[in-house]
């Protein structure tokens, strides 16, 4: 039987893990080890590691790395906390893989503890582009760490080979998140309005904002652009889900914080919705609205309209459901106003959405980690291209 440990250290890339995770732990070749750390276990950020429980999960090591503040020193610290936490859990863990996902820093301090180990890497959506975060240069270092490469689209299997990688190693499988919105059983508005306590009766946009972490100092003025555009868009009742843990999204987070507050009965703010009740509101939502990943491959697959705003996924590939605007407030206005029109959505229904594929794309990533023999593996060559 062969080890595969899957880390995890945030709501959203959890979400997005679910299904592979179910198929590794149905798998009687494969033994699943889940790895838990950052923002899992912040009670600011909604203690999400109660919904992989409620999941049905074990959860073999949780490793705290998160302090209080969030500015640029406070992450450093929190990075050097995690590191010193994930090598001794992957240590005694002693998984013959380790899969992760995506481009946070808790994500680079799993990797670096991995090379460190000698245990093999296989990392999930690299070759991306998000030139507005501080992730873009982090998503590229774990590709230089990994061994396999799983890529949501063609054109990011190019570039992961681009970066050196061989070919042999990099499969384009498409995004997992659209595999979670295919397996979800719909729930009513009614049921999802009870759980989250906000009627969705009404039109209602959901709103998630994260900080330009390339742009420092400038996350209260982001914030507040945004606020200042849903009011002069009056139509549509509003569904914040608080920012990620990401330096100044405590700053995004007080705005908030202090805008429902003077407008509870239009709008609703959440740490954390889960994944269950996040795509349950997004199936329901006129649109999706803010700088999240969730806008550009999720929203898309359910022919949900986005406004994307700002610098934050430059650079990533947008389906033609993406509205993308400046951060500036009568622009995001506009960019709200243009994706709300029923004739818009209309519009976008036959869309070709590039980060779907033919298959199941956890039953890809199983049969690779299963198949792909580990002796050899550690010992990768850059892959010069012609």
């Amino acid at each position: 039987m062969r080890t595969i440990c899957v880390f995890t250290g945030t709501r959203a890339e959890y979400g997005l893990l679910r299904p592979l995770l179910r198929r590794i732990d149905a798998a009687q070749a494969l033994h699943l080890q889940l790895l838990v750390s950052g923002t899992h276990l912040s009670p600011a950020h909604g203690m999400t590691i109660r919904e992989i429980e409620g999941d049905g999960f074990h959860i073999h090591q949780r490793v705290p790395m998160l302090g209080e503040g969030d500015e640029p020193p406070d992450i450093c610290r929190a990075m050097a906390r995690g590191l010193e936490g994930l090598s001794g859990a992957l240590d005694r863990m002693a998984p013959d893989l380790v899969v992760i996902l995506g481009d946070r820093y808790e994500a680079f301090c799993a990797a670096t503890a991995a090379t460190m180990l000698g245990i093999p890497i296989a990392h999930i959506h690299g070759g991306e582009a998000t030139y507005g975060a501080v992730d873009e240069v982090l998503r590229h270092a774990i590709t230089k760490m990994a061994h396999l490469h799983f890529t949501s689209t063609e054109a990011y299997r190019q570039r992961v080979i681009q970066l050196g990688e061989h070919p042999d190693r990099v499969f384009r499988v498409g995004a997992l998140g659209i595999e979670t919105i295919r397996a979800l059983v719909p729930a009513t508005r009614d049921a999802i309005a009870k759980d989250i306590g906000f009627p969705l009766d009404q039109p209602f946009v959901l709103v998630t904002l994260h900080p330009e972490t390339r742009r420092r100092g400038t996350a209260g003025e982001l914030a507040n652009a945004l606020l200042q555009a849903l009011d002069e868009v009056k139509g549509p009742r509003v569904l914040f889900t608080r920012a990620n843990a990401d330096p100044e999204g405590h700053e995004i987070n007080r705005r908030l914080e202090a805008y429902t507050a003077q407008r509870g009965e239009r709008c609703a703010l959440h740490a954390s919705l889960g994944i269950e009740r996040y795509l349950g509101a997004m199936r329901y939502a006129q649109a999706v609205v803010g700088n999240s990943s969730s806008g550009l491959l999720e929203a898309p697959a359910m022919g949900v309209p986005s406004v994307d705003i700002g610098g934050r996924q430059a650079g990533r590939v947008r389906p033609r459901s993406v509205v993308h605007c400046t951060p500036g407030s009568g622009d995001i206005a506009d960019a709200i106003r243009r994706a709300i029109e029923p004739a818009f959505r209309a519009g976008i229904e036959d869309q070709d959405n590039p980060y779907e594929a033919d298959f199941l794309p956890s039953q890809a990533i199983a049969e690779v980690l299963w198949t792909t023999p580990l002796d050899g593996l550690l010992a990768k060559r850059f892959h010069d291209l012609p």
